[in-house]
């Protein structure tokens, strides 16, 4: 089928000209699976080659947004098969560089590479109920991506102060940062990504282009080599997993400063 976006826990919905991308796996907390991650980069490059959709709105379900990826490796059945887990599948660079316009719609819980997606997206627009944060770094991943993007929308201290503390922040203090850039009522998050798509697309295809390219710029490089070679060779990402599945903190916390209850 021309919309299946080869993961189960992503749906695709027209609704006239907007695509909606629906991250739906209530079972998993909207978890991401290497096929949804791809499935989300699919949904980008669908909207930008098919003649009769304008733009993607990217949404999650019920208290969720996305919560990043899922750290215990699983997969659904009807997932399709992904390239190797690596910077093929993710779709970060893919809706920084849509020609298409991409709101996100953050309905809640908005973390990782759910965070990303928001940051990346032409306009985030989120709940009054939604949260924040970037939990790499618990985790033991040097993520590149943050790295870059993260100070050139909050600035280099409060880039420092997110990523090295991993604390979360809500909507309000999220939209002050300059992570998102509107927050509305929840109940009118549906209505506020439909009015966002209607402003962009009141301007010119080739001219939004060049603004985006432009833009794009300040972001600084992305040091995905690293990234993925710790991914690969670490001993930390695999501990920090390991300890996140275990609910225990990882063994690089001096003793005496472990948190009093577990981060999840």
């Amino acid at each position: 089928m021309a919309d299946d976006l080869g993961a189960s826990g992503l749906r695709l919905e027209r609704v006239g000209p907007v695509a909606w991308c629906v991250i739906d796996r209530p079972e998993a907390r909207n978890a991401l699976t290497p096929a949804m991650y791809f499935g989300i980069k699919q949904a980008v490059r669908l909207v930008n080659r098919d003649p009769d959709l304008a733009a993607l709105i990217i949404t999650g379900t019920g208290d969720v947004f996305a919560p990043g990826g899922d750290l215990g490796g699983r997969s659904e059945p009807g997932d399709a098969p992904t390239p190797d887990i690596g910077r093929d599948i993710l779709p970060f660079l893919d809706i920084r560089d849509s020609r298409a316009p991409v709101v996100a719609a953050v309905n809640g819980i908005c973390q990782a590479g759910g965070l990303l997606i928001a940051m990346l997206a032409d306009i985030a627009i989120a709940s009054d109920r939604a949260t924040f944060r970037a939990p790499e770094l618990l985790r033991g991943i040097p993520d590149a991506t943050y790295a870059a993007v993260l100070p050139a929308h909050v600035g280099i201290a409060v880039a420092r102060d997110l990523l090295l503390s991993g604390r979360r922040f809500d909507a309000a203090e999220a939209q002050r940062l300059g992570a998102i850039s509107r927050v509305v009522p929840h109940d009118q998050l549906k209505d506020a990504a439909m009015a966002a798509v209607r402003e962009i697309l009141q301007t010119p295809p080739m001219a939004r282009m060049h603004v985006k390219r432009m833009l794009n710029e300040r972001y600084g490089l992305i040091d995905y080599q690293t990234m993925f070679w710790a991914l690969e060779e670490s001993p930390e990402p695999r501990e920090g997993m390991r300890a996140f599945m275990e609910k225990r903190p990882p063994n690089w916390i001096p003793e005496g400063l472990s948190p009093d209850e577990p981060r999840n």
